[in-house]
């Protein structure tokens, strides 16, 4: 990277010079290592105050750090951190704007049926993903708000009918949250809170 100093009534040091060299390297590779950028540095002093203006283009933008301090280099290298933070930014910017996922020209061959498993001694047929019907899923809200009596197992077994699967109820016993399953072969499972 390339660095251009101007001083108001200051000078830099060539042990400054260089450090502040290898700072703005770092920034150079953070923005485009390949390719050249130049970095203009303004240096001032408004009595024990001393100012540093640090301004890169990069892509039709200017990145600016600006940093004040009573000592020279501190205020260089104020400007220079936050210079790097705005070129991290801009980078992270550059990466997520340009990178989107690709979309598939060809459609999917269907899935092949897989392989019957089994549960417990028995065979049990699975329908592939692909083949099963699309419907559309409706959300449900339980009004929390009214008020419900506690319920025993063999009162929640009455209450589930034929077009619910699950009824779920505080135990009149434990007082914990309990979810009743009414599963496809006809027996019933206990889920407890």
């Amino acid at each position: 990277m390339k660095i251009k100093y101007t001083g108001r009534q200051v000078e830099l040091a060539p042990a400054q010079a260089k450090k502040l060299e290898a700072q703005f390297s770092k920034i150079g590779k953070l923005l485009d290592g390949r390719r050249e950028c130049e970095a203009h540095v303004v240096l001032s002093v408004e009595r024990h105050l001393h100012r540093a203006e640090a301004t890169v283009h990069y892509y039709n933008h200017q990145l600016v750090g600006l940093g004040a301090s009573s000592d020279l280099f501190t205020a260089i290298h104020a400007a220079v951190e936050k210079l790097e933070k705005q070129a991290l930014r801009t980078r992270e910017k550059w990466r997520d704007t340009r990178r989107a996922p690709r979309e598939e020209e060809e459609p999917a061959a269907p899935a092949a049926p897989a392989p019957p498993k089994k549960v417990r001694g028995r065979r049990v047929e699975s329908k592939p993903m692909a083949q099963l019907p699309e419907t559309e899923q409706r959300v449900y809200k339980v009004d929390e708000h009214k008020k419900r009596k506690p319920m025993t197992v063999e009162e929640a077994v009455m209450d589930l009918d034929k077009h619910r699967d699950y009824v779920v109820y505080r135990d009149a016993e434990t007082g914990r949250t309990t979810v009743l399953i009414r599963r496809r072969d006809g027996h019933l499972d206990l889920v407890e809170a």
